[in-house]
């Protein structure tokens, strides 16, 4: 039974963020007048299509994600190759007469081919506002503030400088945009201590090392007390917006924080997840209740929007990078160079995806974490 809700909740997540990606491409695309060829849910063989203006829309079998083909965004020898596997019947269908026709990706102006790249991540962003909004709006608690309603007394974050009314606008450096921020930097702190710039009195006051009290549990592990609490926020639709919206920008931090540590050594490769790994905790967090889920969802959407972004020929923020160089230069760049790079950089990816598969098997199997 748990295998089956795993399956239905991975599933569900995955057609999400993936459809979701898909359909800001399409929508941005139609509305430059560019030709669309297709618009499919799901991938796989097709289960039901119409045409409509010029445009394929398809169900596939299996209800994993979707795409859109764009006229003109492959190469020739990439569309010969696209005809070979079956799709001939739809370029040939779209490019009838009585079809109204959209131009090309490849004539479009670049500010439009810009927009079309850069409309999928936006819509996985979107998605994770509206996940939040929803999660926020449910939940019955008041929204957790920035503002610290009381230090507890002979705590030692109170001692060395944190105080009863102080709202907490940065850590280490960083701005906090929600409650959930000062959390994820106090977690990161080294020595249990930080540096703290706060609000108070209207006036922007500098703390430096603010110090933590620390308690051991029974497995002799430490763990930092944070000895203040805060003031709650009643909950109005503006301020379920303003969350939502902090809340979308403390997720994509965590996305940049993760790959900056990764980089600079401080986390382990070896902690990679690919998607076994994904659809494990997407398992655990539908065992919870639908409310995880959907935070999860939130997560997993604008992570791939961020990770879509990204200044890599594979991905839509790489082929940005090169329709800027066309715009600042007036040249496309060559497409054999364009080709290459794509071809290295998906190469890397899927490298990186079967090593942190392999991660997540050998966790599986051994039980860590």
């Amino acid at each position: 039974m748990s295998f089956i809700i795993t399956l239905i909740a991975a599933l569900f997540v995955f057609s999400a963020v993936i459809a979701i990606h898909e359909f800001g491409h399409f929508a941005v695309a139609k509305l430059c007048g560019i030709q669309v060829n297709e618009f499919s849910i799901g991938m796989g063989p097709v289960l039901w299509k119409k045409h409509c203006k010029g445009t394929q829309y398809s169900l596939r079998a299996l209800p994993v994600g979707g795409f859109v083909a764009l006229e003109g965004e492959e190469s020739p020898e990439s569309r010969q190759a696209e005809s070979a596997r079956g799709e001939q019947e739809t370029q040939q269908e779209a490019q009838q007469p009585d079809h109204p026709q959209g131009c090309p990706l490849n004539e479009a102006p670049v500010w439009q081919r810009a927009l079309v790249m850069l409309a999928g991540a936006v819509m996985n962003f979107v998605l994770g506002f509206v996940v939040l909004v929803i999660l926020l709006a449910a939940d019955g608690e008041p929204i957790t503030s920035k503002i610290v309603y009381a230090v507890d007394e002979g705590a030692l974050c109170g001692q060395t400088g944190l105080q009863a009314g102080d709202e907490v606008i940065a850590v280490n450096g960083r701005r906090c945009f929600v409650a959930n921020d000062v959390i994820y930097e106090l977690v990161r702190t080294e020595q249990y201590r930080a540096d703290f710039t706060v609000l108070r009195d209207g006036q922007k006051v500098e703390l430096k090392n603010v110090q933590f009290d620390t308690w051991t549990d029974d497995r002799g592990q430490v763990h930092m007390d944070l000895g203040f609490s805060v003031y709650g926020i009643r909950k109005t639709p503006l301020n379920v917006l303003r969350e939502a919206g902090n809340s979308v920008l403390y997720y994509g931090r965590i996305v940049f924080t993760s790959l900056a540590d990764l980089v600079r050594g401080r986390e382990s490769i070896n902690n990679l997840s690919g998607p076994v790994g994904i659809v494990s905790a997407i398992g655990q967090a539908a065992s919870y209740g639908w409310q995880d889920l959907l935070e999860l969802l939130a997560l997993i959407t604008i992570n791939l929007g961020i990770f879509n972004l990204l200044p890599f020929p594979a991905l839509d923020g790489g082929k940005v990078v090169f329709l800027l160089i066309e715009g600042i230069t007036g040249h496309p760049v060559p497409e054999k160079l364009q080709g290459g790079l794509t071809v290295a950089t998906f190469a890397l990816l899927f490298g990186l995806m079967i090593f942190a598969t392999f991660n997540d098997i050998l966790r599986l199997f051994t039980g860590a974490v």
